[in-house]
């Protein structure tokens, strides 16, 4: 994989992936969101022939992202999963199994339906609304309004920005968008669309595009 990127946030390390997650090295922390694993197998479900192997790459990625960085704990910024059980759980309940001993938060999102008591049963500590540490409150969704004094970071819009080029050609990538007071992590999971940030003057914007980060001017 490609070296990820070093970017420095209210004093802490944060190493931005092009796996569409971030590893947070003061907390030793795994960060993402959005990975809707079931969601492929929900479709099915419906009748709408989405093949499997799209969950089976998902799952690889995390499970890469966990051997490259190592991580003390795995933070989920909601929308672990997207509905109610089916077999593709069933293969993420596997995996746990084999990673028993990575401690997983879970801050719960609007897709996260399952009962607590199978998060429970899956060593997965649930917190219904968000999660503190240090300098940085988790939260799937950001409120209409907000004074936490703490930088937030959140999921839930799948951000994507646009990038023009020759020809008033242009295309749409998944990014990491740091506004003044919260972030916007990319959904880990490639099942999704992106809804466009146009970031205001002095905020942040890292493009994931070719299997790297890029940071925009």
């Amino acid at each position: 994989m490609q070296q990820p990127f070093r970017f420095h946030l209210k004093g802490q390390t944060l190493w931005l992936s092009a796996e569409r997650c971030l590893f947070w090295e003061e907390d030793r922390s795994l960060i993402v969101s959005d990975i809707h694993f079931g969601k492929s197998g929900h479709f099915r479900k419906a009748g709408i022939g989405i093949p499997q192997t799209i969950f089976k790459e998902d799952l690889q990625r995390l499970i890469a992202q966990v051997q490259f960085f190592k991580p003390e704990k795995l933070v989920v910024v909601g929308d672990f999963f997207h509905s109610k059980m089916n077999n593709e759980i069933k293969l993420f309940e596997k995996w746990r199994n084999d990673l028993a001993a990575l401690p997983i938060h879970l801050v719960k999102g609007n897709h996260d339906i399952l009962h607590n008591d199978w998060y429970a049963a899956h060593a997965i500590t649930v917190h219904e609304e968000q999660l503190h540490t240090g300098p940085f409150t988790f939260m799937h969704e950001l409120p209409a309004a907000t004074t936490n004094e703490q930088y937030v970071f959140t999921g839930h819009v799948h951000p994507g920005i646009r990038i023009g080029g020759l020809g008033k050609q242009s295309l749409q990538f998944p990014c990491f968008y740091f506004a003044g007071q919260h972030a916007v992590l990319p959904a880990f999971g490639r099942f999704t669309g992106l809804y466009p940030v146009r970031p205001k003057k002095n905020e942040k914007v890292f493009a994931i595009a070719e299997k790297q980060v890029l940071e925009l001017q």
